[in-house]
């Protein structure tokens, strides 16, 4: 039903967010280490 459907969106739009997120620190980390040497 539409409840359904548009809870199947926010979690697909959450995780995409959370991913981007992650992403975004895995570099921040691995740029300092390269900073660091």
């Amino acid at each position: 039903d539409n409840a359904s459907e548009l809870t199947g969106k926010l979690t697909l739009t959450y995780n995409k967010a959370r991913q981007a997120a992650i992403t975004q620190e895995i570099l921040e980390v691995v740029g300092g280490a390269e900073a660091l040497g």
